[in-house]
């Protein structure tokens, strides 16, 4: 059992829905991710995810990308992601974290990296980091197989995005291959990106829930306590993004780590009450 699934097993065993929090890595300060992610574990976050900054983001609103190019200033790459999780995972052996981003980074890790019979570095080195997960944006399921393959033999997840425009196909195409949890896109859009529209999530998951055996998690839109608690109520997971990288920006360097963890434990809170 991956620890992602192990972790839903434990939260459903409690009857409780998972945090997903996601920070762009390397953002605000280049060296302030691993001590932004153990804050975010003590302010109750159950998997984290890890955006892997990139020049061109399709999916993602201002907020985001604005995150991703300040990283990438400093010099923050895939290279240097694998990092940060190696130092996180140092003192934490049990919260998920799932990378987040774009085929041409890894593809440029692959091929910066790859030699002989190791084609797949990516696959490899994230594993020996301690990543559980990868959510690669512009990775369609029917053209993926062998890399979920090559993810399940290392023992990590790959998770796919469904939107309000899934079709049945789409959503039958991803449930062969995915694992760990799916995320729904909560609204047509990018990242950060309009009004949450609870009652639309509701009406949508039974039938995701029809085809995807794996729990599902709604990002997208969630942006304090009491959206994260509406949808905590009809969805497994909740991943708040845009809102802690808006939190964050501009902080001072000691201000970054508690500022995520307090706001991350009033969602916590509602979501628990």
């Amino acid at each position: 059992m991956s620890r992602i699934a192990a972790t839903f097993s434990q939260l459903q065993a409690q009857g409780r829905k998972a945090l997903i929090p996601f920070v762009t890595a390397g953002f605000p300060y280049a060296d302030v991710t691993p001590e932004l992610m153990h804050a975010m574990v003590a302010g109750g976050a159950d998997v984290i995810e890890l955006g892997v900054p990139f020049s061109d983001p399709s999916a993602d609103g201002p907020v985001i990308q604005k995150a991703g190019d300040k990283a990438l200033a400093f010099g923050i790459g895939l290279a240097q992601v694998l990092d940060m999780v190696r130092v996180f995972r140092a003192q934490n052996q049990t919260t998920p974290v799932v990378l987040m981003g774009y085929a041409n980074p890894v593809e440029r890790y692959n091929q910066k990296h790859a030699s002989g019979a190791n084609d797949s570095a990516f696959v490899q080195d994230a594993s020996a980091a301690g990543v559980d997960g990868v959510l690669i944006v512009d990775y369609p399921p029917e053209e993926c197989e062998e890399f979920a393959a090559e993810l399940k033999a290392h023992n990590m997840d790959l998770i796919f995005l469904l939107a309000p425009t899934s079709t049945d196909e789409r959503m039958a195409q991803v449930a062969r291959i995915a694992s760990g949890y799916v995320y729904y896109v909560s609204l047509k859009g990018v990242t950060g990106s309009g009004a949450l529209d609870t009652a639309a999530v509701e009406a949508m998951l039974p039938r995701i829930r029809q085809f995807v055996n794996v729990p599902v998690g709604v990002g997208f839109g969630i942006r304090d306590a009491a959206t994260a608690q509406a949808i905590g109520k009809v969805a497994d997971a909740v991943v708040i993004g845009s809102k802690i990288i808006q939190l964050i920006d501009n902080q001072p360097r000691d201000q970054v780590a508690c500022t995520a963890q307090n706001f991350l434990r009033g969602v916590r809170n509602a979501l628990d009450s």
